[in-house]
């Protein structure tokens, strides 16, 4: 029995780690996965709802590292996790997903202790080391053995890094697994009765947290800008996230809100209102890349608020279009889309929903190779990668 840490900070992760702690579980004479909740994102309500709208278990370990910066919010996730691996709960994998401060940090635990690593999103690049993520992500897939790719322009990015092809596994987009999955839930939301809409009605959908575009007084004040304008044509439905309602209050930009009648803002969504929101959709603009991927799934116009993305297969196959960070741009550009100039897409490959059966598949190929070369050698532990 393999003992697999799954691990988990931010509520991306939930919907990458979801699927696969499922399909693990299926498997349970050879795989044990442990989920490992860092609380990098720590609103105890929307942890919860997503755990419990994901169908995952409670959470083997709850490190509660918070917010701060990014030094400190990292070195306590390492802390803390070092010291639950010490304390006697070492695993034979560490499975970590993503770019957030919760994957490098718990990699670098687990290569230090001498834990294998797979990193499930491996290789995906935005070439911008300005963004945090870019260099988690980087990190990440240097020191991991197992390199799991949701598109083969991530195979390309890594294999020019100089990484050895036998860790590069295609394995396709498991957010997409668990989007499949829950679709007919998500259908039955009843968020239009919540926000009193017509669920017929066009609108636009919001979402808006990195802090490229809401740490800066003048990004957001744009962005703001925009909205107010494009609220001029059509609805727009903004599920807030806390940093950026803090930032918008500390800058003293409220004002702009209550300038649209047009503009409703809300709390942050569960996944299923979420979900059914994107599908409906005339319009989403967005900075997160997990929506640029479920645009492209649900063939929804996006307008992605950021000078790069990591998810460049987005734009090349799918729905989704970078727009320049200023008014005109972001303005013109949904102008277009309402007026029915739409892009269209396609859903790339191995985006089925059964990326984690083949994760499973790349798991049990790899313990065996692992297990075969172990015995050839005289059941010596390897310290190296294959």
């Amino acid at each position: 029995m393999r003992v697999i840490h799954l691990i988990v900070g931010a509520r991306p992760n939930f919907m990458k780690m979801a699927p696969l702690h499922k399909e693990l579980s299926l498997h349970q004479d050879r795989y044990k996965p442990s989920i490992i909740h860092t609380g990098q994102h720590y609103d105890e309500k929307m942890s919860r709802l997503f755990f419990d709208e994901l169908n995952m278990p409670k959470p083997f370990a709850y490190l509660n590292v918070r917010s701060g910066t990014q030094g400190k919010q990292t070195a306590r996730i390492i802390e803390r996790y070092e010291d639950l691996i010490l304390a006697g709960d070492k695993p034979d994998l560490v499975i970590v997903a993503g770019d957030v401060n919760s994957t490098i940090a718990c990699a670098l635990v687990a290569k230090k202790l001498q834990i294998h690593v797979a990193h499930l999103e491996a290789g995906l690049r935005s070439y911008d080391e300005r963004m945090p993520e870019e260099i988690n992500r980087v990190l990440t897939d240097r020191i991991s053995d197992i390199l799991l790719t949701p598109s083969l322009d991530a195979n390309k990015n890594l294999i020019k890094e100089g990484i050895n092809t036998d860790k590069i596994h295609f394995v396709g987009n498991i957010m997409i697994d668990s989007l499949v999955e829950h679709q007919k839930k998500a259908e039955l939301s009843n968020i239009f009765d919540k926000l009193i809409m017509n669920p017929d009605e066009h609108y636009a959908l919001v979402t808006l947290h990195r802090p490229s575009n809401v740490d800066e007084y003048d990004g957001l004040k744009m962005l703001l800008t925009s909205l107010v304008e494009i609220g001029k044509h059509i609805k727009i439905i903004f599920p807030m996230h806390p940093r950026t309602k803090k930032n918008i209050q500390d800058f003293g930009l409220s004002n702009y809100l209550s300038s649209s009648k047009n503009l409703i803002i809300t709390e942050p969504l569960g996944y299923f209102d979420f979900l059914k929101l994107e599908k409906k959709a005339k319009l989403i603009l967005t900075d997160s890349g997990g929506v640029q991927e479920e645009s492209t799934y649900f063939g929804v116009p996006c307008l992605t608020l950021r000078e790069n993305t990591e998810r460049p297969i987005t734009i090349t196959e799918g729905t989704n279009q970078l727009v320049g960070l200023n008014v005109e741009s972001i303005v013109n550009s949904s102008l277009e889309i309402i007026e029915g100039k739409v892009k269209k897409g396609k859903i790339p490959k191995y985006w089925d929903g059964k990326t984690a059966q083949r994760v499973v598949k790349v798991l049990d190929e790899w313990f065996e190779k692992r297990n075969i070369v172990t015995e050839n050698i005289g059941n010596t532990e390897i310290l190296f990668n294959y």
